[in-house]
């Protein structure tokens, strides 16, 4: 059974248009590559391509705290503490 959230429409519509930039970004990497772009170029927007993914973690972690997290603890849910502990693991790495 897969797991579902349901997220506020607003930030829904962040995370969304957060996802489209970073799709550009990556469509631009490729081209940077396929143009023989300098390699300190792409590293710098391999950085910022992976600095917005994280602003994209930051928000549905936020979510996920706020609302799954709660609301799973007040239904007596414990193993979802277990499992958030691994998704820190995850994101760390």
């Amino acid at each position: 059974m897969n797991k579902t959230t349901n997220r506020e429409e607003e930030l829904k519509k962040k995370i969304v248009n957060r996802l489209n930039k970073i799709e550009g970004q990556i469509r631009g990497l490729k081209n940077m590559i396929v143009e023989d772009s300098y390699c300190d170029d792409i590293l710098t927007q391999i950085s910022a391509s992976k600095g917005a993914l994280n602003g994209v973690s930051k928000l549905v972690l936020e979510n996920h705290l706020k609302n799954c997290l709660v609301r799973d603890i007040r239904d007596d849910k414990e193993e979802t503490i277990d499992e958030l502990l691994i998704t820190i693991e995850r994101i760390l790495k």
